[in-house]
């Protein structure tokens, strides 16, 4: 079902002197203006446009793509304020709307803020919310599995860490002490989900799956092979002289380190790691 606030591929029906006319499904026919219509566009092609309302509160289409559709959450900046609240820049000619009664606190001009892209259930108008904890549902079912790789939106700090948004839909925490970079608020990254909780709950990490492990050996190849093939550590270290030198938690680098050391890469005895000799890393 073609909706409001989202990207499609439509097809255009013909030309008006105005603009291109796509077939929107259930919508009926959608304007394309001239102004973001290509010069080689025919009849029958499909195009790739974002649906929404105009200045005239009229339904049409354009090739800009938002940075942020219905029904998901981003981190941006204000542009404009007026008396009836203040106006985010969401890649669109037409900003995006954030009435006073949906702000926290009153939002500044030249401040970012994270946000969630929804439709007024009074009048249809694409707005958005700062107040976003109500547009998260925390007994709503999923079926996420761990070590699923998942996308996340840094969402607020607590005494244990980081809360997270998960896929635009549920709440989830990285721990503090398992996160080994730099994190902001708005922040959009890439996580895997650690254990689901029998409450329903979600924990999270930065680190799995074969990507982060080919990334960790790499870092400690890298390491060893600026240091004369050694480092201080080893699989007995503690995990703050780990974190300290390579930037991982300690179940990580045992990870990383034995794969290491099956691929006779490197060896592992009593003062630390050794690189060993004439061997090259070759990834999983």
């Amino acid at each position: 079902m073609i909706q409001v606030g989202q990207a499609y591929e439509l097809s255009v029906v013909k030309f008006l002197d105005f603009g291109a006319i796509l077939d929107a499904g259930e919508l009926g026919e959608v304007l394309l203006p001239n102004r973001h219509t290509p010069e080689d566009l025919l009849i029958g092609d499909l195009i790739k446009v974002f649906l929404y309302f105009d200045s005239e509160d009229r339904l049409v289409a354009t090739t800009q793509i938002p940075k942020v559709q219905v029904g998901e959450f981003a981190y941006l900046n204000v542009i404009d304020r007026n008396q009836i609240g203040a106006f985010l820049d969401w890649g669109l000619d037409k900003d995006l709307l954030v009435p006073f009664a949906e702000q926290h606190v009153p939002m500044e001009e030249g401040h970012s803020y994270l946000v969630y892209v929804y439709r007024d259930k009074n009048d249809g108008r694409i707005v958005a919310s700062a107040k976003i904890d109500k547009f998260i549902d925390d007994d709503e079912a999923h079926d996420f599995k761990p070590h699923e790789a998942v996308n996340l939106i840094i969402a607020n700090t607590t005494e244990l860490g980081y809360k997270a948004i998960i896929e635009h839909h549920y709440w989830g925490v990285l721990y503090e002490n398992e996160v080994f970079q730099r994190l902001s608020f708005g922040q959009s990254i890439k996580g895997f989900i650690k254990r689901v909780r029998d409450d329903g709950k979600i924990d999270l990490t930065l680190q799995g799956g074969q990507v982060s492990r080919d990334k960790n050996a790499t870092l400690i190849l890298n390491y060893l092979s600026q240091n004369q093939g050694f480092a201080n550590v080893h699989d007995k270290s503690a995990p703050k002289q780990i974190a300290d030198l390579f930037g991982m938690s300690k179940g990580a680098f045992k990870k990383a380190i034995g794969g290491l050391y099956k691929q006779k890469v490197i060896r592992i005895e009593k003062d630390g790691i050794h690189l060993s000799q004439r061997q090259t890393y070759k990834k999983n």
